[in-house]
């Protein structure tokens, strides 16, 4: 099976959790519907996004992975015959806790579990305070329908995150994402932002040869002072659109990616091949200098 139908499920959320899988569940049926096979739900989708601020009560949103919403999602993954992607925050232990995305395959099985790398701790992104690193390295997941690479978010912004991930034969990558504007910001900075945000992720399709999804959230939040920009995307294996999201509207889309055409980028553009992996190894420092 050389097509596969991916669905993408842009949505806003609310305060309330278990209205928030509801609402995810719902798009799921919508996906399918479309003939969706492998679904992507969107960062933390279960909740508004919470890192804006340091708050200990929020750890209570978070829970066991396997748990409550993946057994939810199991259930209506083997109902519907369709693979769910589905960003949690994960309750490890007491104390201990990731940014993690399970996934379930088609028969409503759980496949594992990735936890997020890179964790950021910038104005409105205090994750550091929620998140610790993953520990899992980089991991894809033979599905029913498509080996798949799954990262998070501010792994978007590093090609050695993709690198990887393609390397352990990811046929797909998604990222699951939330991200947004300060609402005081002026309009050309915002686009920037996304262009910026856009483009990092289109060429790791390009350096690696992989189609790349890309689901954000969309929605005002945090009274008014973060609008989550929505955007989502997917592109083929040479980083050309496939699918635009909007900037402003919630979305249930279904895009149907070509596995094969890697095949035929990677052998006339044959990057991987011709990558001199004998002078890599500078790339393990923090820093190229004396100390």
């Amino acid at each position: 099976m050389s097509k596969v139908q991916i669905g993408l499920v842009q949505m806003s959320c609310e305060s309330d959790k278990q209205a928030n899988l509801n609402k995810a569940i719902r798009e799921i049926r919508v996906a399918a519907k479309k003939g969706a096979q492998i679904v992507c739900l969107q960062e933390l989708f279960t909740s508004l996004y919470f890192c804006d601020v340091e708050d200990y009560d929020n750890f209570k949103l978070a829970e066991a992975i396997p748990g409550p919403s993946t057994s939810a999602l199991q259930e209506i993954a083997k109902e519907l015959g369709v693979v769910i992607i589905a960003s949690l925050f994960e309750k490890r232990a007491e104390g201990l806790y990731h940014n993690t995305t399970a996934v379930i395959d088609a028969d409503g099985s759980y496949l594992g579990k990735y936890r997020k790398m890179h964790i950021p701790d910038d104005p409105a992104y205090y994750e550091k305070f929620y998140f610790t690193p993953g520990d899992l390295g980089y991991k894809v997941f033979k599905t029913k329908f498509a080996t798949i690479g799954i990262l998070i978010c501010w792994d978007q912004w590093y090609p050695e995150a993709s690198r990887i991930t393609a390397l352990m034969g990811a046929e797909i990558m998604f990222y699951p994402t939330a991200i947004g504007w300060a609402t005081d910001q002026d309009e050309e900075t915002n686009k920037d932002q996304y262009n910026a945000w856009q483009t990092i992720q289109r060429s790791h399709a390009v350096a690696n040869g992989v189609p790349v999804v890309s689901v954000n959230r969309v929605g005002f939040e945090q009274d008014g002072a973060m609008k989550f920009w929505g955007g989502s995307f997917a592109t083929n294996a040479q980083g050309k659109l496939l699918y635009l999201g909007s900037h402003d509207d919630e979305e249930t889309v279904v895009v149907e990616i070509d596995k094969n055409e890697s095949d035929f980028f990677r052998m006339h553009w044959p990057f991987l091949r011709d990558r001199r992996i004998d002078s890599y190894q500078p790339i393990t420092k923090r820093f190229i200098d004396e100390d």
